[in-house]
C-alpha cells in the first residue's frame, strides 16, 4: 500500500506540475503582449495570445481543418460578441475585426492602417507587387492598370475569348465518359484565360502546364510559416517564385523586340507602354511582380467560384431552373445575326448576378485580409497597438446571422432588394486596395455558367465527401464529377 500511495502521490505531483507549466506558458504570451501594457487608457480587446513563439497558430490550423468558422466562434463563445479579439497569428500579435462597420473602417483608413500581409506573402509576391508597395505607388499603378483590366472596352474584348474556351471545355468534358476532377480542370481553364488576356499571342511561348504547377506550389506557401528549409511549403514556394519570375522576365525581353510591329496589343504590352500624366512608367520588376500576382489571383479565385457555383446550383434545382430560364430568355431576344454573348447581355443577367454574389458570400474564397496599425488606434472602446497586425475576418461577416439570415443556406433570393450594412459584403475587399480584377473574375464566372445552364448538368461522384478549407475551401476530391450534355 505504501508503494501504491507513493506512486499515486508522484503521479499527482507530475500532473500538477504539468498543469502549472501548461498554464504558465499559456499565460506568458498573454502577459508579454497584453498584461504589461494594460491600463485604463490602453484597453486591448479580449482574446487569447496562445503559446510563446507559436501563438494561436496550432489552434487556428486545427480548427480550420475541421470547419473554417470554428476558430472565430470559439473566441466569440469565450469572450462574447465584442467584434474585436486579440490573438497571435502568422508570427505577429494580431487584432481580429469581424463586424461590418469595424472592417469598413480598417479597410478604408489609409492614414492609420497599412498593408500587413505575413512575411511569407510579401517574400513570395515580390518587392514591387500590390501586396508590398506604398500607398502612393499603389494609386499610381492602379491608375495605369484599371482601364486595361476592368474598363468597359477591355471587358467587352474578353467576352469572345472566354466564351470560346468555356464552350470548348464543356464540350470536351461531356464527350469524356470517365468523371473528371472539375477543380483541377477549371484551374487549367482559368489559367489559360488569364494568361491569354495578359500575354496574348505570346502565350504559345509559355509552358502552361509547368506554370500551373509552379503556381500551385507558390499558392501553398503564401500564408505558411516563412521557414526556408527543405520540406517546408515556404521553401518550395520560393523556388517556384524564382522560376516564374525568370520566365516572366524572359518573356518581357522577348516582347520588347516585337511590340512595335503589333496592331493588337495584350495586357502585358499595355503595361510596358503605359505612362501616367507625369511620364512615369512601370519598370520590368514592377511588371513581373504585378503579373505574378495577377496570374495567381486571376485563376485561383475564378476556378473556385465556378466550381462552387456548379455545386450549389446542382444542389438547388429551383435556383438552377430559375437561372436557366433567365439565360434562355436572353438568348431568345438575340438577333439571328449575333453569334454568342456580348457584354450588354451579361449585364442583363440579374438573377445569375445574385447567384454569383451568393456563391462569393457563402464560400468566401479569401477568409481574411491583412492590415497593420501605423499608430495606436482607438476603436470601439479598444486599442489596436501600433505595429500589431489587423485581420479583417471576411468569413466572420459573411457567416454572421446578424448580417445574413440563415447564413449557412445557399439562397440567391436573399439579394432581392438587399440593403445590407456598409462593409457587410466584402468578397473582393474595400477601399483603394479593392481587388483590381473583381469585374473580370465575375465576367468569367458568368460566361461559363451561361453555357453550362443552357446545355449541361453535373453528376457528382462523391456528394458527401469531406471538405478541405486551406488554403481555399474545396471538396477533398476536387469535385469529381461528370458533365452531361442535355439535348
Amino acid at each position: 500500500m505504501e508503494i501504491f500511495d507513493a506512486v499515486m502521490v508522484g503521479a499527482a505531483l507530475v500532473l500538477g506540475g504539468y498543469a502549472f507549466v501548461f498554464r504558465f506558458l499559456r499565460r506568458l504570451n498573454d502577459w508579454y503582449y497584453a498584461g504589461r501594457r494594460r491600463n485604463d487608457a490602453f484597453r486591448l480587446p479580449p482574446g487569447d495570445m496562445g503559446w510563446p513563439f507559436l501563438g494561436a497558430m496550432p489552434s487556428f490550423l486545427s480548427s480550420v481543418r475541421s470547419h473554417p468558422d470554428s476558430f472565430l466562434s470559439r473566441l466569440v463563445s469565450r469572450h462574447g460578441a465584442t467584434g474585436m479579439y486579440r490573438t497571435h497569428l502568422f508570427g505577429s500579435p494580431t487584432i481580429i475585426v469581424c463586424t461590418p462597420d469595424t472592417c469598413r473602417k480598417v479597410l478604408t483608413d489609409e492614414d492609420r492602417f497599412k498593408l500587413g500581409y505575413p512575411t511569407s506573402t510579401i517574400a513570395l509576391t515580390g518587392r514591387r507587387s500590390l501586396h508590398s508597395i506604398s500607398d502612393a505607388d499603389h494609386k499610381r499603378i492602379r491608375r495605369l492598370t484599371t482601364a486595361p483590366i476592368t474598363g468597359h472596352d477591355a471587358l467587352s474584348s474578353y467576352v469572345t475569348l472566354i466564351q470560346h474556351m468555356a464552350v470548348s471545355l464543356l464540350d470536351e468534358w461531356s464527350s469524356v465518359k470517365a468523371p473528371v476532377e472539375l477543380l483541377c480542370e477549371l484551374r487549367k481553364f482559368a489559367f489559360a484565360v488569364i494568361t491569354s488576356i495578359f500575354v496574348g499571342s505570346d502565350v504559345n511561348y509559355i509552358d502552361l502546364g509547368m506554370f500551373e504547377n509552379l503556381y500551385a506550389d507558390l499558392n501553398r506557401g503564401m500564408k505558411s510559416l516563412a521557414i526556408n528549409l527543405p520540406g517546408f511549403a515556404f521553401h518550395k514556394a520560393l523556388k517556384a517564385r524564382q522560376k516564374l519570375t525568370k520566365q516572366l522576365q524572359s518573356l518581357l525581353e522577348q516582347k520588347r523586340t516585337t511590340i512595335k510591329g503589333k496592331t493588337k496589343k495584350d495586357m502585358m504590352d499595355m503595361l510596358m507602354e503605359a505612362r501616367d500624366e507625369d511620364g512615369w512608367q512601370l519598370e520590368d520588376e514592377d511588371i513581373a511582380d504585378l503579373l505574378l500576382v495577377f496570374l495567381l489571383a486571376g485563376h485561383e479565385s475564378s476556378a473556385h467560384a465556378i466550381m462552387w457555383a456548379l455545386i450549389y446550383l446542382t444542389q438547388h434545382p429551383e435556383s438552377f431552373e430559375k437561372a436557366k430560364k433567365e439565360q434562355e430568355e436572353i438568348t431568345g431576344r438575340r438577333p439571328s445575326s449575333q453569334k454568342g454573348l456580348n457584354l450588354m447581355e451579361i449585364k442583363q443577367m440579374e438573377y445569375l448576378s445574385k447567384v454569383i454574389d451568393e456563391v462569393l458570400r457563402r464560400t468566401t474564397i479569401s477568409f481574411a485580409n491583412f492590415r497593420q496599425a501605423k499608430v495606436d488606434v482607438n476603436m470601439n472602446g479598444y486599442t489596436i497597438p501600433k505595429g500589431w497586425k489587423v485581420l479583417v475576418w471576411y468569413r466572420g461577416i459573411h457567416m454572421d446571422p446578424e448580417n445574413y439570415v440563415n447564413p449557412e443556406e445557399f439562397d440567391p433570393s436573399r439579394w432581392d432588394n438587399f440593403k445590407g450594412k456598409a462593409g457587410s459584403f466584402l468578397p473582393f475587399g474595400l477601399g483603394s486596395r479593392h481587388c483590381p480584377g473583381s469585374e473580370l473574375a465575375k465576367l468569367e464566372v458568368a460566361i461559363f455558367l451561361h453555357h453550362f445552364l443552357l446545355s449541361y448538368r453535373m453528376e457528382r461522384m462523391n456528394e458527401e465527401c469531406p471538405l478541405v478549407y486551406l488554403p481555399i475551401p474545396r471538396p477533398s476530391d476536387n469535385c469529381l464529377a461528370r458533365i452531361v450534355k442535355v439535348e
